[in-house]
């Protein structure tokens, strides 16, 4: 079995950043920073994906953690996606991202490319993901039995959806910002509670599209979050948004052997 290997450590404004890597694979732990002698705490996991392009650390994957956990008390988990933050690039990650910039630079849709390499992504992602969430619990300040949720927007709803799909363990999930052609017939497996947050105005992800991948969950409790903007921006206030989510279906932090 994987199990976490530990390296820097560092604490700052009550929140511990822990870097490690399981099987390969770097990621980031942040919680919450423990006193001398205040004990240890479990506390509810957030797993958050990071967008297409960007890292496990990047400023929108470090401000997320540390709102959940100075407000929520919870643990909040990122790993780097293949191909991105300190992983190698394969052939054909090199491929579709030049693919990618040349749309982009010519103005055809990036539509076709982002979808087709997400999928491949989430492919070698999810295992890795739930690799992951497996060495976690075997923290004892996570714990094997503890509430896990999960929040990414754009490449983080392409492998988190069908990550949500396979692992029963994730409870609520924070999802947003992608197309509904490849991930509807996943998301209708999905019937945890759900945020779902889509820009009225983007100009790449049509708005019947995102509208189409909302109504595709199997969700009972599902809440669409609907903004004026384009495809990159997603109001602030969506963070106190999801962190209100989080706390309300994962509930609070409780001492170890017991108490709430």
């Amino acid at each position: 079995m994987n199990t976490l290997d530990f390296s820097a450590a560092t604490s700052s404004d009550g929140v511990l950043e822990r870097d490690f890597t399981i099987g390969g694979v770097p990621g980031v732990l942040w919680s919450p920073a423990r006193d001398a002698g205040g004990g240890s705490e479990r506390a509810p996991l957030v797993l958050m994906g990071h967008g297409g392009g960007t890292h496990k650390k990047a400023p929108a994957m470090a401000g997320r953690a540390a709102r959940i956990v100075a407000d929520c008390g919870f643990h909040v988990a990122v790993i780097d996606a293949p191909g991105h933050g300190d992983r190698p690039r394969t052939a054909y990650d090199e491929q579709e991202i030049a693919l990618m910039q040349q749309a982009m630079a010519t103005g055809e849709a990036v539509g076709p490319i982002v979808v087709r390499y997400n999928a491949h992504l989430a492919e070698r992602a999810v295992p890795e993901w739930r690799a992951t969430l497996d060495a976690l619990q075997e923290l004892p300040e996570i714990g094997s039995d503890g509430p896990v949720g999960y929040f990414g927007l754009n490449m983080g709803t392409a492998i988190g959806v069908p990550l949500v799909a396979a692992d029963s363990r994730i409870g609520a999930a924070v999802f947003g910002i992608f197309w509904h052609d490849p991930l509807a017939e996943t998301a209708k497996r999905i019937g945890v509670p759900i945020e779902f947050v889509l820009q009225w105005d983007d100009e790449h992800i049509p708005r019947a599209s995102g509208l189409a991948l909302f109504d595709a969950f199997a969700s009972r409790d599902k809440t669409l979050h609907a903004n004026a903007g384009a495809h990159k921006q997603v109001p602030r206030f969506e963070v106190d948004s999801a962190v209100r989510f989080f706390a309300r279906h994962l509930g609070g932090t409780r001492r170890l052997g017991g108490g709430s």
